[in-house]
Order: structure tokens, then C-alpha cells, then sequence
């Protein structure tokens, strides 16, 4: 009989790692293309269920606001409980709640079961990247976050690929019941090859802390959300957005005050992990900025069909996880961290800016493609080396909310990012002078673009300030 101590490797002949790998990377992709796999079959859903325009955005911030508003009590979970019975725990209530959302007999039902997804998606994500933290090292540790830096940068993309094509030919609702077979065949291999452990049952889940830092982010969230529909100095963008102001901040007081912090405010303070959390932000703010563009553009502007948008996204997929596993797990181990994540910031808003040239008639080869694959190789670069510096250097008890607190950036960069860049896109195509309709929707997206290529280059530089911390191999001499 064997046993699996906490590096995941079994006293007999056999090394499980890699397979925990596979499992964990598996769950990583059904939570990040959840994110967007909904998307694309947004109009099929709305006419069934019969709900207006204003509402349809919910679907997606629904899952998003709890996601990233949850992360750092689901980190906090994981570290108590032991992460091999939070993963398990989270993809069997993540299966629960997309079958719900997926027999949605009504608007409601559906956006109950999508909130639910992302409550159970934030115990999850943490759990999977600190599984990673803790089970690899050295060279092989910058391989195993090559995997995973691929799946999280390439989920989005692949989640509105096989949501065009589920919503084509199989119905909307299969957006949603797909994730139960994804999720039950994880959990069927998760029991036989994570690595277990006991967790930490010191480590308070802070209830409180929870709800104060959840309904903040979902409130600024909500605020941004606001601005296209009301303008930015309207009441209905300025009370939520002060509301969430103050709830992230009596949540930063208490966890300053609290013995036993939910988020020790150390793995903020630490300046490498700091820039690392904000070049993750900013990266999604410039990718989902490119979703919300062009997928509008493709189905609106061009006609195409949810398969033929869907497809028109995936040489960006297949950059990034190229990028990701075949260059940045490389690089880690020879370039330092910071000339990594920036010069990956550098492609990726040049695609951005390449984006603010098109028009109603540019040529998906001249403009569109040559954008993904900028896009695409630069992501696959931010990512690897900027959640390997956001994890390094962690006491094992506190691995769970450091990765909770990357992926929360990635969240609050997806939903606060797409909510500001659609206000920026209306407020654009609204004040277009010309006539045609079609120009002034692009002139819009193409104006949202140009601020995420810029805050890009503004990172780039705050980048190669703040993180400071060496290649892997030189972490292992000191």
C-alpha cells in the first residue's frame, strides 16, 4: 500500500504529479471559460427566457462578481480545510450550480445558478493554483505553471469557441451542463491522484471579512457597470461606486486590526508580488477588452454566426498557450521575472493599438488576425512568470489566499475592465460624426481598445519598477 505525502509523489515506483497536474489544469479551463462561454449565446438565451436588454448583462457579471469577490474567503477555505477536499468540495458544487443554470426555467433561476457558479468557481481557482505552488519546484515548477498560465490566459478565448458551437448545435443550455460532465470526470480523477494533506484548522475563515470585501467589489462592479447606460457623474454610478470604496476599505481596516487576518496585508505590502497582482489586472483588462470588441463586431457589425465567431477567436487561444508552454515556462528559469512580464506587455498592447485602425471593411487577415497573435503571444509571457512571482516566496500556510489574491485580480480586471471599456465604447459611437451605424459601432470599440493599449504601456513601466525578484534559479542559490 502507498501513501501520498503533500509534494504529490507516492512512495512506490509511480509519480502522480503530472496527473494531479492534468486534473487541476482541466478544472482551471472549466472555470475560466466559464467566464465567457456564455457570451456568445446570449441573444438564443434571452429570447427564451424572455428578458430585456438591460438584464442580459447579469449572466456574465453574475458569475464574475461573486467570483472575484469570494476568492479571498475561498483561499482562505482551502488553506484550513486542505486543498484536496476544497477542490473536490468546489467541483462538486460547481457541477450542482451549472445543472441548475442550465434547467433555468426562468431569468431569475439562471442568474441564481450563475452567482452560484461563481461562489464555488472561487474556491476552486485559488485551490488549483496553490496545488501547483506546493507541489512543484525548481525547473519543474516553472513547467507546471507554463501549463497553467496557458489554460487560465486561453480559457476565456476557448469559452467563446465552444460556446458558439455548443449554442449552434446543440442549445444555449449546453453552455451550462456542460461543465457537469467536465467537473464530474475531475472529481472521478482528483480522488486518485491529488496529493492529500490536513490543511491548517488554526486558520480562521473570517465571515465578516468575506461579506465586507464581496458586496465592495460587487458594488463597484455594479457602478461601472452603470456608466454606459447613465454617464459616469450620474447617482447611479457615484453611490454604488463610493458604497464599494468604503466597504474594500472598513475590510482593509479590519484585516490590519485582526490577529488572524483573512488577507494578511504582508502579501500586499511585499512590492514584486504587488506589481505582479497588477500586471495580471491590467492583461485581463486588455484581453477582454478584445472579446467584447470583436465579438460585437463579428456577429453585429459583420453578420457572422456564433460557430464563425467563435472560430475566428482560436489562433488567439492557440498563441497564448503556445506562448505560455512553450515560451514563458522556458524563459522563467533564465530571464528575470520583470523583463518577462513586460516584455510581454509590449506585443499585447501593440495588438490593442493595431485594433484602433479598424473599420467596417478591414480584412480579418490584414487587422484582426495580426492583433490575436500580438495579443497572444504577449499574454502567454505576462502570465507564467507574473503568478509564479505572485506565489513565490509564501509561507505554505498563506499559499492559498496569495493565489486567491491573483486570481482575484484577474476577476476584478475581467469585470471591472469590460464594464468601464463597454462605458467607453457607447460614449464613443455616441459622439461619432458620420451617418453610417456600422462605422460608429467600431469607432467605439476601436476608441476601448486604444485606452487598454495604453494602460498596457503605463503598466509596463510600473512593471520594471516594483518586481524585483530573480529568476527561479538564482531564488534557489541565495
Amino acid at each position: 500500500m502507498t501513501t501520498t505525502p503533500i509534494d504529490g509523489r507516492t512512495t512506490g515506483t509511480r509519480d502522480t504529479r503530472w496527473l494531479a497536474l492534468v486534473v487541476i489544469a482541466v478544472a482551471q479551463l472549466m472555470v475560466a471559460l466559464d467566464a465567457t462561454i456564455v457570451n456568445i449565446s446570449l441573444p438564443t438565451a434571452q429570447a427564451a427566457l424572455g428578458f430585456g436588454d438591460a438584464d442580459r448583462t447579469w449572466v456574465v457579471t453574475a458569475y464574475t462578481c461573486t467570483f472575484a469577490g469570494l476568492l479571498l474567503l475561498g483561499g482562505r477555505v482551502a488553506d484550513r480545510f486542505g486543498r484536496r477536499r476544497a477542490f473536490l468540495g468546489g467541483l462538486l458544487g460547481f457541477a450542482t450550480a451549472s445543472a441548475l443554470a442550465g434547467l433555468a426555467p426562468t431569468y431569475g433561476v439562471l442568474i441564481t445558478g450563475r452567482a452560484l457558479q461563481g461562489a464555488f468557481a472561487a474556491v476552486l481557482a485559488p485551490t488549483a493554483l496553490s496545488l501547483v505552488a506546493t507541489t512543484f519546484q525548481g525547473r519543474e515548477r516553472a513547467k507546471a505553471f507554463g501549463v497553467y498560465g496557458a489554460v487560465a490566459s486561453s480559457g476565456a478565448a476557448v469559452g467563446l469557441l465552444l460556446g458558439g458551437v455548443l449554442t449552434e448545435y446543440a442549445g444555449w443550455r449546453w453552455c451550462l451542463f456542460v461543465n457537469v460532465a467536465i467537473a464530474g470526470a475531475a472529481a472521478l480523477a482528483g480522488r486518485a491522484f491529488l496529493p492529500a494533506d490536513d490543511g491548517h484548522p488554526d486558520a480562521r475563515t473570517d465571515v465578516v471579512s468575506g461579506l465586507l470585501v464581496t458586496s465592495g467589489l460587487a458594488a463597484v462592479v455594479l457602478g461601472c457597470s452603470q456608466a454606459a447606460a447613465h454617464g459616469w457623474s450620474s447617482a447611479n454610478v457615484l453611490a454604488p461606486l463610493a458604497v464599494g470604496v468604503l466597504l474594500v476599505t472598513a475590510f482593509l481596516v479590519r484585516q490590519r486590526r485582526s490577529a488572524a487576518p483573512m488577507l494578511p496585508l504582508r502579501v500586499l505590502a511585499d512590492r514584486s508580488r504587488a506589481g505582479a497582482y497588477l500586471a495580471v489586472a491590467i492583461s485581463v483588462v486588455g484581453s477582454f477588452g478584445m472579446f467584447l470588441m470583436l465579438t460585437y463586431h463579428f456577429q453585429v457589425v459583420l453578420g457572422w454566426s456564433p460557430v464563425h465567431s467563435g472560430l475566428a477567436f482560436l489562433p488567439l487561444s492557440l498563441t497564448v498557450s503556445a506562448s505560455a508552454f512553450g515560451l514563458g515556462s522556458r524563459l522563467l528559469p533564465l530571464v528575470a521575472p520583470r523583463y518577462l512580464i513586460a516584455g510581454g506587455i509590449v506585443p499585447a498592447a501593440a495588438g490593442l493599438a493595431l485594433l484602433t485602425t479598424l473599420t467596417p471593411g478591414s480584412s480579418y487577415l490584414a487587422v484582426i488576425l495580426p492583433a490575436e497573435l500580438l495579443l497572444g503571444l504577449g499574454s502567454g509571457l505576462i502570465f507564467t512568470p507574473a503568478i509564479s512571482v505572485a506565489t513565490s516566496e509564501v509561507e505554505p500556510r498563506y499559499a492559498g489566499i496569495a493565489a486567491a489574491t491573483a486570481n482575484t485580480a484577474m476577476q476584478v480586471g475581467s469585470s471591472v475592465g469590460t464594464a468601464v471599456l463597454n462605458s467607453v465604447a457607447v460614449a464613443a459611437t455616441a459622439a461619432y460624426a458620420g451617418t453610417d451605424p456600422r462605422a460608429a459601432l467600431v469607432h467605439g470599440y476601436a476608441t476601448a481598445t486604444g485606452w487598454s493599449a495604453a494602460a498596457l504601456g503605463v503598466t509596463a513601466v510600473l512593471v520594471l519598477v516594483l518586481v524585483r525578484t530573480p529568476r527561479p534559479e538564482q531564488a534557489g542559490m541565495s
